[in-house]
């Protein structure tokens, strides 16, 4: 475990960072959020941090962004936003649709529309659909050739992908994060499990590392209970 003040400025850096798409540095972390420590202090701790693989140094700035380590760290340690995502926009997709695929899709769009990422749902996987993938190229993390192979390798891959992911699956969020997410090493995944008809079915969002961890979590538990209630009518 960290120590309390280096954890603490690992997750200023990481909220900041997913909020700002900018490195993070010293000086702003300091005056922004009144650490009560030197600048000095805090660029100790930003480079031990980084010495420890949380964080890293993009070439082009003197700031910091998380690592997949320091992404992993954070979700385990000192994730504490509760978010509240309401149900009506999502009830109000399926409440007209004629089955369960109908159902799946109209919540995916919902999905990928509050969330700005690639909304993702299958049934068994014998079905599957993704709907968002334009959202992500508009995101400033994939403004990078690489990034872009690696969504272009996602959608072209997705049902494979969605093979290997289904004996993983649990009935509670779980959040893929870089080395660990089928879909991309250079992306994050939340995917839940669910009941569609007495059918396994999957709910999940693909976005980058720097995805809004707790929001989308929060959606993803939503989408299941709306697809719950729906099977469940």
């Amino acid at each position: 475990m960290l120590r309390p003040r280096t954890e603490l400025i690992l997750k200023l850096v990481v909220e900041d960072y997913i909020r700002s798409a900018e490195p993070v540095g010293s000086k702003y972390l300091n005056k922004e959020y009144n650490l009560g420590v030197s600048d000095a202090t805090v660029r100790a701790d930003l480079a031990a941090l980084e010495k420890e693989g949380f964080l890293r140094a993009p070439h082009t700035s003197a700031g910091r962004i998380p690592t997949e380590q320091g992404y992993m760290y954070y979700l385990q340690n000192l994730k504490e936003k509760k978010f509240a995502i309401k149900g009506t926009p999502l009830r109000q997709a399926v409440k007209s649709s004629r089955d369960h695929q109908a159902a799946l899709k109209s919540v995916a769009k919902q999905m990928a529309e509050i969330s700005g990422e690639t909304a993702i749902v299958a049934i068994e996987p014998r079905w599957s659909y993704y709907v968002g993938v334009s959202n992500l190229f508009h995101k400033p993390d994939f403004h990078t050739l690489e990034l872009v192979q690696s969504l272009s390798e996602m959608v072209d891959q997705f049902d494979d992908v969605l093979q290997s992911i289904w004996p993983r699956l649990e009935k509670e969020p779980q959040v893929f994060i870089g080395s660990s997410n089928p879909f991309s090493p250079l992306m994050a995944t939340v995917v839940v499990k669910t009941d569609v008809g007495g059918h396994s079915g999957l709910l999940g969002l693909v976005g980058p590392l720097r995805m809004d961890y707790g929001r989308n979590l929060a959606l993803v538990e939503r989408a299941k209970k709306v697809i719950d209630e729906y099977v469940y009518e």
